[in-house]
């Protein structure tokens, strides 16, 4: 059960995180408005701090789906 609730959390997290980082140009980005300046974006710093916290949530995102998988094939 924990985990089911953490998947969820990491899963809201990432997509908030994801939809925070500036866009690059091209693709879906443009199509919502990424291709304008933004006030979240700023620094460089910022930017670098953004990129590592959502990889560390895609790690623990990717680490609860594994762990639910290992309990449902020990639980059936």
């Amino acid at each position: 059960m924990g985990f089911s609730i953490a998947l969820i959390v990491f899963s809201a997290l990432l997509m908030l995180l994801v939809l925070m980082h500036k866009g690059k140009g091209g693709g879906l980005s443009d199509m919502f408005g990424g291709g304008m300046q933004s006030s979240v974006g700023g620094s460089s710093v910022a930017e670098r701090n953004l990129d590592r916290i959502t990889v560390v949530i895609g790690v623990l995102w990717f680490a609860c789906i594994v762990v639910l998988a290992l309990l449902v094939k020990l639980d059936g």
